[in-house]
């Protein structure tokens, strides 16, 4: 086995795990507490459907305005997400533009069938009934039906992007839920991600001690977890 095929089967087994036993929350409070206090999204980006969960690499698109017709439409977007890879999840940035929608029901279908494991869109998506049906992963600030054809494009991707103010390098880990999303830089994504699941453990023991009946002061002091 190759280590690429290695570290694609130890990031299912990390993903799958994460996406059962965490949520944003934790991991926001274990990135606090690393010292890195500016990896959440903005609140705009919100799931498409509300039991969404994404978790994955990032790979970054950088999506802009045009203001003419290209001859040839659409050819970085099928670039972009013909190099999705398993495990991946597309983040694109359009600087919140209100004139971009670039993405819908086909490209959560090629995404998926490439094996990419959501899509977030500091934009407008379409497609919204399809996507939901498909329980495809979609976070994005709004839904509009305009095509991106002539009114926006993509620029680059697999680059660092800043997204939702917060800067997303390709490989980073992003996870979202109904809460939001949080960027785990690869740095210090074991240490987080460990640090979660310890919170996740202390967070279960207080929420016991609280319904026998348990001061929160008393749980407090006890585990220092609130």
């Amino acid at each position: 086995m190759s280590n690429e095929q290695k570290q694609g089967r130890d990031d299912t087994e990390l993903f799958d795990m994460m996406e059962k036993q965490l949520y944003a929350a934790v991991l926001s409070d274990a990135l606090d507490a690393a010292g890195y206090r500016e990896q959440v999204l903005r609140h705009t980006i919100r799931p498409l459907y509300p039991d969404a969960i994404v978790v994955g690499r990032a790979m970054p698109v950088l999506c802009v305005e045009v203001y003419e017709m290209p001859d040839e439409p659409y050819q970085q977007e099928i670039a972009a997400v013909d190099s999705l890879k398993p495990n991946d999840v597309l983040v694109c940035s359009t600087n919140e533009s209100p004139r971009i929608c670039i993405w819908g029901e086909l490209l959560s279908t090629a995404a998926r069938a490439r094996g990419a494991r959501g899509a977030v869109i500091e934009g407008f998506i379409r497609d919204a009934r399809q996507i939901m049906a498909m329980q495809f992963p979609v976070f994005m600030t709004g839904l509009s039906p305009i095509d991106s054809y002539g009114r926006g494009d993509v620029m680059a991707y697999n680059v660092p992007i800043e997204c939702g103010g917060v800067t997303v390098n390709p490989g980073d880990i992003v996870f979202g839920d109904i809460d939001g999303l949080v960027v785990i830089p690869q740095a210090v994504e074991v240490e987080v991600i460990e640090a979660a699941l310890a919170k996740v453990s202390g967070e279960n023991r207080t929420r016991d001690e609280l319904r026998a009946g348990a001061t929160l002061r008393e749980v407090y002091d006890k585990y220092g977890i609130l």
